[in-house]
């Protein structure tokens, strides 16, 4: 077993697990079938895997069969982690209640979270999930500027509430189109974008593209309150944005009135390894107005928050409308927050995402030059995405063999792995932080082995390129 923990579960107490479990995963997942909402889709829909308990990086279904966890980034110290759950636990038995009481908890928790930010980022909202957190930065940038036009980037995804479906080109391009006051600009994608990896400055040239659309905005007589964006767009294809991009953006919305809102919802928390926060990539000078937080923070539990100015805050406050969130910094959830900033500094969880990440990273860059099918390698950290594509002159995704490819890992290695990006066609590594040396290697040599079969037998997947 995995040392990352220390000792696991004695047989006795595994034994007593299973015997808890009662129903078989037919059974189980025909009760889904019945009772959940068929939107809610599951992994690997046809043939989905039923997991009854995890640990660190691993999950373990029904027959005690153990998969690797590529994907789950809000376990984001481990599942399970013992240090999580003792903190919960301890908690929970002594008090929890909501926010409108004075307690410890909420206030030591902002303070450790301000110490990991630029000094202006000063003041926080603590809510229950991303969704929330990036509903109420949209509100506190209207209000604060008192304008009601968003600019996002292309194929964005903020979260799963109207207000957020309507600035989530993922999202609203499938539903009720594009609102007149969402504005569109182009994802900075240096592989498959307008400005590739040739162009001298792209940073610029994409931040241009952003002052182009402002321009546009002002001349229909309206005005832009917030550039609203993933640090690093993972539903858009885990990509990391050019250097200079995000202060230059800052520089043009903020000149217009509007203010620069990072959604860190994924990428938060030491997963850069480098840097605590992915738009610190951007460099020291960049420090953005508004920082929304979720997935990670609470590693499991639903925990999420709004950092963002005194200023900010002010307006937000002279509405005269109290903000209240029912469960949002109660002390239980701020236990468990402080309990992984704890583990991400006492396991060094950032120098593993380093090492570990590089690593990685280093591994499916030399399986780039083995395999055609590997179009592109790029991320940062443990946030890695495996750009799969047909043609490499022409960057034709290469949807269906992603797909081929997901499939047989799940089936022949139990290695959990799953897609993203506009085409379907990046296979996406953010992984539980404690991801090992090991882990990254076995993956790789997984994948080199099924991608080795896929051109050996000459199988045409694709319909056509696109």
């Amino acid at each position: 077993m995995h040392p990352v923990f220390g000792a696991r579960n004695t047989e006795i107490e595994l034994n007593v697990k299973m015997a808890l479990h009662k129903l078989s995963k037919e059974e189980t997942l025909a009760m889904r079938m019945r009772l959940i909402g068929q939107s809610c889709r599951l992994f690997y829909s046809g043939d989905p895997v039923k997991i009854v308990r995890a640990r660190g990086q691993y999950l373990f279904d029904e027959n005690g069969e153990r998969y690797l966890d590529c994907i789950s980034n809000v376990h984001h110290v481990g599942h399970c982690h013992p240090s999580i759950t003792k903190a919960a636990a301890a908690q929970m038995d002594l008090l929890n209640t909501n926010s409108r009481f004075l307690h410890d908890n909420i206030v030591l928790y902002a303070d450790r979270l301000a110490a990991t930010l630029p000094e202006k980022l000063s003041v926080f909202y603590f809510v229950n999930s991303g969704s929330e957190a990036n509903d109420l930065a949209l509100r506190l940038a209207q209000q604060y500027t008192q304008h009601q036009d968003v600019i996002v980037l292309d194929h964005a995804y903020h979260g799963h509430l109207m207000s957020l479906i309507d600035i989530s080109p993922y999202k609203f391009r499938k539903l009720a189109g594009q609102k007149e006051w969402v504005h569109v600009a182009p994802l900075p994608d240096v592989y498959r974008g307008i400005y590739r990896e040739n162009h001298p400055d792209p940073g610029q040239a994409y931040a241009d593209t952003v002052k182009d659309l402002i321009e546009e905005v002002h001349r229909k007589g309206r005005k832009i309150s917030a550039f609203f964006a993933e640090s690093l767009p993972s539903v858009g294809g885990q990509i990391i944005l050019p250097t200079g991009y995000s202060a230059k953006v800052a520089e043009y919305v903020r000149s217009a009135g509007g203010v620069f809102v990072a959604d860190e919802v994924q990428t938060g928390f030491g997963r850069m390894g480098s840097h605590f926060w992915a738009f610190q990539l951007q460099g020291e000078g960049f420090c953005p107005d508004i920082v929304t937080m979720g997935k990670p923070m609470g590693n499991g539990h639903p925990l999420a928050c709004v950092a963002t100015t005194v200023e900010i805050a002010g307006a937000f406050t002279a509405n005269g409308v109290e903000y209240f969130n029912t469960f949002g910094g109660n002390p239980v959830s701020c236990a468990i927050g402080l309990a992984v900033l704890d583990v991400i500094e006492k396991e060094d969880l950032r120098g593993n995402a380093t090492r570990v990440g590089g690593h990685l990273k280093d591994l499916l860059t030399k399986l780039q030059t083995r395999h055609q099918l590997i179009g592109d390698v790029r991320g940062a950290g443990l946030f890695v995405g495996l750009e799969l594509v047909t043609d490499r002159e022409k960057r034709s995704p290469a949807t269906e063999t992603a797909a081929l490819v997901v499939k047989r890992l799940k089936e022949e290695d139990k290695i959990c792995v799953s897609t993203d990006g506009p085409w379907e066609n990046i296979l996406k590594f953010k992984p539980p932080m404690c991801f090992s040396i090991e882990d990254a290697e076995v993956v790789v040599q997984c994948i080199d082995r099924i991608l080795t079969d896929i051109e050996a037998s000459g199988i045409k997947l694709e319909k056509e390129d696109i």
